[in-house]
């Protein structure tokens, strides 16, 4: 692949040779470097690149420039260079025309000017930026290669596991695209033998399990000590805020994941109300940071390890897997909650083959073109909406309620009462399901009157309700009926006088029936169910553990 360009793009002959010299300095090995006087002349130069099929990576620009001012040309950049990061550089005075600009044109920064010093001001900006479209721009030589079925609920599996961990991969559909029979035939594969997963360096994966498919790439499927300080079971945002804090603090750490890094937060194509963020971030980008700091600071990470039982040793905890285990002096439950199952007759016959539970920006992008049905009306199902939106012919939200302004934050009810693509049934719920090898129809039912409609429907994705799996923690840790585990002493005196083992002290805020077993985030009775709040209840389970580790 050709240099990716960097455009800078500003009136002042000065202020336009220095940025493209701070910029060449430190990104001219491995982009190419351009400047244009006005937003005119860029757009010519970005026509001519979008001729020459020249990718472009990042375009910043000057907000205040004569006959076309930086948000003006940004927004017209897009025809050319859609995929490219926008950065405008502009005064302290034009701030508020800035913020605007990120809901107005999709503005990816804003960077006051002067930047220097560029090591300060300028780079750590554009890494950010430069390593956002990297991840959307893979090199394709280095890409995973997929060959399945659409509808094949393992396939679903193998493609959803290469997203969630950030492993840049090809789809081959063995109906619809034309190579596919090629590869198929190249690495002798039966039907059998299908997923069929392609590795640059290494020979076929015939349908592999998720435990062989990350040995394969590299991902870390056990860990390297016997006894640990701390063992965080799951790496959403509270499990990966734990242990950044607990290896920060000296702590020997080691977080198990079963699926991926991220949690349902990591799914989501965008958090707009995460502070810090006012573009917002993908759950993506969230999850490819905090796992960048769990690393920086020496946390361990296993991952496609289910945990099925959870033992007290004495002073230790031992979290088992189906084979092996890992000892640790205190536990931290930060499994969070999966989608609950939409309850109607033959859907469960097609999960995994046109109806899905939560949905990743790779499914989003294989919708095209088609009709989505959507149940849900809370913040994930709307965010989901919206991607979705971006490319199928059209998104039907289905609602139980009689709107979503009890369930869904007013921000993202205005966007989508704004895409023309989304219509939002309400007081409707999907009755049943019917397809033989895939989802080929629903039955809605309007809740009041119990009228019913067929309609032809290929793709369902559900995101209703919240269902922690806590089984595998056993009798000896206390959870409500619904399976949330239960912590503090007040809720703990609560619920059951007689669970807590210890005579000398209460529990700890966050701290479970058994002493030394804490719960953060989602998975917990009564959390906020917040990206935030999970991130806090993380933290603060990593104080709760030091003061734990210092009374055994």
């Amino acid at each position: 692949m050709p240099k990716p360009t960097i455009l800078t793009v500003d009136d002042d002959p000065q202020v336009s040779q220095a940025i493209s010299r701070d910029l060449r300095a430190r990104y001219g090995e491995h982009y190419r470097i351009v400047r244009a006087g006005s937003g005119a002349d860029a757009l010519e130069v970005l026509a001519q690149l979008a001729v020459r099929d020249r990718p472009v990576a990042l375009i910043a620009s000057d907000q205040r420039m004569p006959q076309m001012t930086g948000i003006e040309f940004l927004d017209r950049s897009r025809v050319h260079a859609p995929g490219a990061r926008l950065l405008l550089l502009t005064a302290y005075a034009d701030t508020d025309v800035a913020i605007r600009a990120i809901n107005d044109i999709g503005l990816d920064h804003y960077l006051l000017k002067p930047w220097d010093p560029p090591e300060d001001r300028l780079y750590p900006v554009i890494d950010d930026l430069l390593a956002a479209w990297q991840r959307d721009h893979p090199d394709d030589g280095s890409e995973v290669r997929v060959v399945g079925h659409r509808w094949s609920e393992r396939s679903h599996d193998v493609k959803t596991f290469l997203a969630r961990n950030h492993v840049p991969y090809r789809w081959y559909d063995v109906e619809r695209d034309e190579g596919a029979d090629r590869l198929v035939q190249a690495a002798a594969a039966g039907p059998d033998d299908l997923p069929l997963v392609l590795l640059p360096d290494a020979d076929p994966l015939r349908a592999p399990t998720t435990l062989a498919l990350a040995a394969a790439l590299g991902l870390r499927t056990t860990a390297d000590q016997p006894l640990y300080d701390v063992c965080i079971v799951g790496g959403g945002p509270a499990g990966l805020a734990a242990a950044v804090y607990a290896a920060s603090e000296g702590l020997s750490t080691v977080i198990v994941e079963r699926e991926a890094p991220g949690g349902q937060a990591g799914t989501s194509a965008a958090i707009e109300n995460y502070l810090g963020f006012p573009k917002g971030l993908s759950g993506a980008d969230l999850t490819q940071r905090a796992v960048a700091q769990v690393a920086r600071f020496g946390a361990e990470m296993v991952l496609a390890r289910d945990v099925l039982g959870l033992e007290q040793r004495g002073p230790v905890h031992a979290v088992r897997f189906d084979e092996g285990e890992i000892e640790a002096r205190a536990v931290i439950v930060a499994t969070g909650v999966s989608y609950r199952r939409l309850e109607a007759p033959g859907l469960e016959d097609v999960t995994g083959r046109g109806v899905y539970y939560g949905a990743t920006a790779s499914e989003a992008s294989q919708v095209e073109g088609d009709e989505v049905y959507l149940v849900g009306a809370a913040n994930s199902a709307g965010q989901a909406a919206l991607q979705l939106a971006r490319y199928a012919k059209r998104v039907v939200m289905i609602v139980r309620g009689a709107s979503l302004v009890d369930s869904m934050s007013s921000y993202l009810i205005d966007r989508i009462e704004a895409t023309p693509t989304i219509e939002v049934r309400t007081r409707t719920v999907v009755a049943a399901g019917r397809g033989t090898d895939h989802l080929e129809g629903l039955t809605l039912e309007h809740r009041d009157t119990g009228e019913r409609e067929d309609v032809a429907a290929s793709w369902l994705f559900v995101f209703i309700g919240a269902s922690p799996r806590t089984d595998w923690l056993g009798e000896g840790v206390l959870r409500d009926d619904h399976g949330f585990v239960v912590t503090g002493p007040e809720r703990l005196g609560l619920v059951q006088s007689d669970t807590w083992t210890l005579a000398h002290r209460a529990p700890f805020a966050l701290e479970t029936s058994v002493p030394g077993v804490f719960a953060a985030g989602d998975v917990r009775l009564d959390s906020m169910k917040r990206v935030a709040s999970a991130v806090g209840e993380g933290a603060m389970s990593v104080h709760l553990v030091h003061r734990y580790l210092a009374t055994i």
